[in-house]
């Protein structure tokens, strides 16, 4: 009995093996190349980020000077804008300002000063940065051009 050999039709019509591993790799080189350009852009969301969430706190500490003539102290914090101070200078007129303080995209309170390290007449919000360590090269502050 003879075996038939399989029509030259039918053997082009699937893909081989090699052909395959081959597209494979195509495609986890160029998966691998938009991941690693992905990184740059997930650091830059996350400073835009920083400078959104610093501005919805701005807007709080200006509402927070309107009502009670001042800016919270250092030591009073983002935390006056949450819950009536107990240090003093106590405000008068306090009001919940926000529900909550946002913390900065890798998880961290922001920092707060007042007078700011720049200006004093202001004051100056603070994100410690990717490495979330205080007074380092990434950190970022309302107060420093970027």
């Amino acid at each position: 009995m003879k075996l038939q050999q399989p029509s030259r039709r039918r053997r082009a019509a699937g893909f081989s093996l090699l052909e395959m591993v081959i597209v494979l790799g195509i495609i986890a080189v160029i998966m691998g190349g938009a991941i690693f350009t992905m990184r740059g852009i997930s650091g830059a969301a996350r400073r835009n980020q920083v400078s959104t969430d610093f501005k919805t706190i701005e807007s709080g500490l200006l509402m927070y000077q309107t009502v009670n003539g001042r800016f919270p102290t250092t030591q009073q914090g983002l935390d006056a804008l949450v819950n009536k101070p107990s240090s003093t200078p106590v405000p008068k007129k306090w009001t919940r300002i926000m529900s909550k303080v946002p913390t900065d995209p890798w998880g961290e309170p922001y920092g707060y000063k007042f007078p700011g390290s720049v200006d004093n007449t202001t004051f100056e919000l603070i994100s410690k940065g990717a490495d979330t360590q205080q007074d380092t090269d990434d950190d970022i502050s309302s107060q420093k051009d970027e």
